[in-house]
């Protein structure tokens, strides 16, 4: 539904410029989809813009590597900043079907008050969304959804988008911003469209970059396990139309897990409520569930290991 013409996509670096865009678009009638990412961005990000570029007659993606979603020890410098190739990635869309705009905030326009990663320090308006946002991801990243249900309302407030535009494999991020939305009664609808995968089936992550051949390869057990996961669930509820314990099905998954390799460390697979993340004793048909599961893997280049989660939807 894009109206625009060439591929000259206009760069907005304030609040006051995207507000200034936003408002024309509105005087003009004319509906805006909004994709937030914090650049590198994949082919993931580009079903994103390509659905949002269908629905709406204007697309704006954000570009903005966000401090607040860092805990102290994580490393925000390192992650990787590549405006340039993003830019170009974006302009490549085909004429006619290509953004309108890219906001490239710099951390004083979206902080104000300033940031810094410690949070006891931290001064200002922040969000938390309570209920969903403490496990899972958020065990082993106390202060993650915070930051993230913080400059997701910050930037809902700046483009105050029609539709906006999310990715299955951060499934909790997308009950965190579900439950933002609607519990802050923001006017934006929020999509969330399948997870888009790698010809094995792991999940398209910019973290796969520090994979090595190998191990992209053997990380295709992470999907392989949630499958038979759901598999199992799906033939158990044809045959009885009866909920199916939780711990059968991670039985299940876990089974296919026996033969990952030894430095493949899981650290967690976990069944969920698709709305409230509440852990389920039983999945409901008709309710279904989430199961989602982190597990780390040696990079390729360098000492550590990388972090990939992954999920798949019972209905």
């Amino acid at each position: 539904m894009t109206t625009a013409s060439s591929n000259t996509i206009k760069i907005l670096r304030t609040v006051q410029q995207v507000r200034q865009w936003r408002r024309q678009c509105l005087l003009n009638g004319k509906t805006v989809g909004f994709i937030p990412t914090m650049g590198a961005l994949h082919s993931g990000h580009c079903s994103l813009i390509s659905q949002s570029l269908k629905d709406n007659h204007h697309t704006i993606v954000s570009i903005f590597v966000n401090p607040s979603q860092f805990a102290p020890h994580e490393d925000l410098e390192a992650y990787p900043r590549t405006l340039e190739s993003d830019l170009k990635i974006l302009e490549d869309f085909p004429k006619g079907n290509v953004v309108d705009a890219v906001f490239v905030p710099k951390i004083s326009e979206m902080y104000p008050s300033g940031i810094t990663l410690e949070v006891p320090k931290q001064k200002g308006a922040f969000v938390t969304v309570q209920g969903c946002s403490e496990q899972l991801e958020g065990a082993s990243r106390p202060a993650f959804f915070r930051g993230v249900a913080t400059v997701v309302t910050k930037l809902l407030n700046i483009v105050t988008p029609d539709q906006v535009y999310f990715g299955q494999k951060d499934a909790q991020q997308c009950v965190v911003i579900k439950n933002l939305v609607k519990d802050l009664l923001i006017d934006t609808n929020v999509n969330v469209l399948p997870t888009l995968r790698e010809s094995n089936g792991l999940a398209l992550s910019s973290r796969n970059a520090y994979l090595s051949d190998e191990v992209r390869d053997q990380s295709s057990i992470i999907y392989r396990a949630l499958s038979n996961g759901k598999a199992f669930y799906e033939t158990s509820t044809k045959k009885t139309n009866q909920p199916v314990k939780s711990s059968d099905i991670l039985n299940e998954i876990h089974h296919t897990l026996e033969s990952k390799p030894d430095n493949f460390n899981i650290e967690y697979i976990s069944i969920n409520h698709p709305q409230s993340l509440e852990e389920l004793e039983f999945v409901e048909p008709g309710v279904g569930a989430i199961i989602s599961t982190a597990v780390r893997v040696p990079k390729e280049k360098e000492e550590g290991e990388a972090r990939l989660i992954d999920n798949v939807v019972l209905s």
